[in-house]
């Protein structure tokens, strides 16, 4: 999750990451609808349904070309809002000696937003990098997603936080 501005740096080293990895990579994205799924059987939700939240998260898909172009033909985003609940599964994002050291915003973890577009597959969460990488790993890449150097970073961070590149890579040999 890029959570601060790029430097020249970090630009070289997400090409470098590209350059490196673009050739082992196959499209495996999943959908919205997926990781909606994979949300829900791995953590406790509780459901958000004030519009202007479900607002927020179709304008992310519709204003941005990025996103927009992930849309099915036709479709509108269909969003779908949720506090992810300091239970189970979820409790490791709360507990403070698992402090997220990605997290810039410093504090206690009170609440976590998780926002998903079944149409496109966007995803945004606010109050954990850990989850938004969890779901990164998750999610996978599409086409698309395999041309762009910053995508292909991100996707490859995500997969090592969660010790799963070697079964990507493995994979797609």
């Amino acid at each position: 999750m890029i959570t601060q501005k790029p430097t020249p740096e970090i630009l070289t080293e997400w090409k470098n990451i590209f350059e490196q990895y673009k050739d082992f990579l196959q499209p495996n994205r999943k959908s919205g609808t997926d990781l909606l799924e994979y949300l829900q059987r791995n953590y406790s939700l509780t459901e958000i349904t004030d519009e202007e939240v479900l607002t927020v998260i179709s304008e992310n898909v519709s204003r941005s070309a990025f996103f927009a172009e992930k849309l099915p033909d036709g479709q509108l985003p269909l969003p779908k809002a949720f506090y992810l609940e300091n239970v189970g599964n979820g409790h490791k994002f709360y507990r403070s000696e698992n402090k997220d050291p990605l997290d810039l915003w410093g504090g206690e973890i009170t609440q976590i937003f998780v926002g998903v577009d079944l149409s496109s597959g966007f995803y945004m969460v606010e109050g954990s990098t850990m989850l938004w990488d969890e779901l990164c790993a998750f999610q996978g890449v599409d086409e698309k997603d395999l041309e762009s150097y910053v995508v292909v970073a991100e996707y490859i961070s995500a997969l090592q936080r969660f010790g799963k590149l070697d079964s990507v890579i493995t994979c797609t040999e």
